[in-house]
Parts: structure tokens; C-alpha cells; sequence
């Protein structure tokens, strides 16, 4: 009887680690395909010619700040965001709407030392640079913004018209 309890308890672990295994897998290839579409447009291939457009992302006087705090594009261009972390502080820039970056901010929220590697965003460390290539395929107004709790809230949101 001892045995065949444990045979079964052997069975039922392993039906759980499947059932798990499945599970990431679905909500993998769910995410994977999540990244593939984007409402301000897609990843551009950096191998290609593009505008460069710098960014600094900062903080003085109790305030985050982008500059610039607006950028105008053409609709199908393609962008290379130079972004420069001249602040004392962790910053990101991260491209969506305001609808998407308020639910992802209150995400972060709940969870601050959550790792994540989207196309349209990067994170620096302070005294760091980085850069994001960006082809903005349909037109609309979007924003930038640092998700980092606290951080939008002190100013640090930006808007890039596509005309």
C-alpha cells in the first residue's frame, strides 16, 4: 500500500511539473508574440540608415526630466535615440501610449525590481548611454516616459508626434 501511494504521489509531482513546464512555455511564446507588435511601430534593423535623435534624461530641483520633452517625426521613418543618463539616478525610456505606459508604471509599481527586455525600452545606470533603433510606422502621438516608480510623476515624460 506504502509503495503505491508513493507511485502515485511519483505520478502527480510529475503531472505538475509538466502542467508548470506547459504553462511557461504558453505564456513564453504569448510574450514573444506580444513584442512583435507595438502601437508607436516596431524595432528597425540598426544595420540601416536612421536619424539620430539624442536624448538626456536627468534630474535638478526635485524634478526627472528628457530633454527634449517633444520630438516630431515622418511616419515609416526610422530613428536612432542616442540616450544619455546624465543623472545620479537609474533612469529608462520607454516608447508607447499613455495608456500603455500608465498600466506598465503601475506594474512596476507593485513589483520595482522587475527585469524586463522590450524593444522599446531601455534602462541606464547614471553616467551611462545607450541607444534604440526605431522605425515609427504609424502615425499618432505617443510618449516616452521612465517607469521607474516615482520617476514619471516627478516629470519625466516625454511626447513623439508622428506625422
Amino acid at each position: 500500500m506504502k509503495r503505491l501511494l508513493e507511485l502515485r504521489a511519483a505520478v502527480i509531482a510529475a503531472a505538475l511539473v509538466s502542467a508548470g513546464a506547459a504553462l511557461a512555455a504558453s505564456e513564453h511564446a504569448g510574450h514573444a508574440q506580444h513584442t512583435e507588435t507595438y502601437s508607436t511601430g516596431e524595432p528597425a534593423d540598426a544595420k540601416k540608415p536612421a536619424r539620430i535623435v539624442q536624448v538626456s534624461m536627468t534630474e535638478a530641483n526635485g524634478k526627472m526630466l528628457f530633454a527634449p520633452a517633444k520630438i516630431e517625426v515622418r511616419k515609416d521613418e526610422q530613428i536612432r535615440f542616442v540616450l544619455r543618463n546624465g543623472g545620479q539616478l537609474e533612469h529608462e525610456f520607454v516608447l508607447g501610449t499613455t495608456e500603455e505606459n500608465l498600466k506598465h508604471a503601475a506594474s512596476m509599481a507593485k513589483n520595482p525590481d522587475m527585469e524586463h527586455d522590450d524593444p522599446n525600452a531601455r534602462k541606464l545606470d547614471p553616467n551611462k548611454t545607450g541607444d534604440l533603433v526605431w522605425k515609427f510606422s504609424k502615425a499618432g502621438e505617443f510618449e516616452f516616459a521612465c517607469l521607474i516608480p516615482g520617476h514619471r510623476e516627478a516629470g519625466m515624460v516625454g511626447t513623439v508626434v508622428v506625422k
